[in-house]
């Protein structure tokens, strides 16, 4: 019974390890009883961020990358955007008060304990287009690009603010994280090169 239970432990350990943030499902399908993540808790060998969330204790943190890595773990579905792709490429000096994130039009909302979440919805390309990746704490975040994320802003811009749309396309272009051609490309796409445009010509 202990090597059963010591083989349990083994297998979540390393199933943390390798996803970064693991959910219950994934437990589940590695044959871990969910009662064994409660005992781990217990003993500090995992934490629990929420519900069906659970990390290694020594990756766990506070920081902003860390809600980025908790919400890609929790809304698989979803893209990390607007402000919160802002911060993580540098281009607003905003802190923002929620992961915010892009979700298929037709997603259902997910129900986010303990981890404050805006959701915004596309379709098509406006959704599938500009993804990253990157890598927070072992987990794979998908993320808009620098590019892709400006041209959201302005067409999110009532959510945002224009002037953290028009302050992040100063930063892009002052930064060299984005060329005019590539923010034309997804201002085209997000239906807002109209917009986009006399400022991009400005800031040149």
């Amino acid at each position: 019974m202990a090597d059963r239970h010591m083989n349990y432990r083994d297998r979540a350990l390393s199933l943390t390890k390798a996803l970064g943030i693991a959910r219950a499902r994934d437990f589940k399908a590695a044959g871990i009883p969910l009662v064994f993540l409660k005992r781990m808790t217990e003993a500090g060998e995992l934490t629990r961020l929420g519900r069906g969330l659970y990390q290694d204790p020594e990756r766990a943190g506070e920081d902003v990358a860390h809600d980025l890595a908790e919400a890609a773990r929790l809304v698989p579905a979803g893209v990390i955007s607007l402000v919160s792709a802002l911060r993580h490429h540098g281009l607003t000096t905003q802190l923002p008060h929620a992961v915010w994130m892009t979700i298929p039009h037709k997603a259902r909302t997910p129900a986010a304990q303990g981890l404050r979440l805006e959701i915004v919805r596309a379709t098509g390309e406006v959704l599938t287009a500009g993804i990253e990746h990157a890598e927070i704490e072992g987990v794979s975040v998908p993320i808009y690009g620098a590019a892709k994320t400006v041209a959201d802003c302005f067409k999110h811009r009532r959510h945002v603010g224009e002037d953290v749309a028009i302050e992040a396309l100063q930063d892009v272009l002052r930064q060299r994280k984005a060329t005019a051609s590539e923010l034309m490309k997804y201002a085209a796409i997000d239906r807002v090169a109209d917009r986009m445009a006399p400022y991009i010509k400005a800031m040149q």
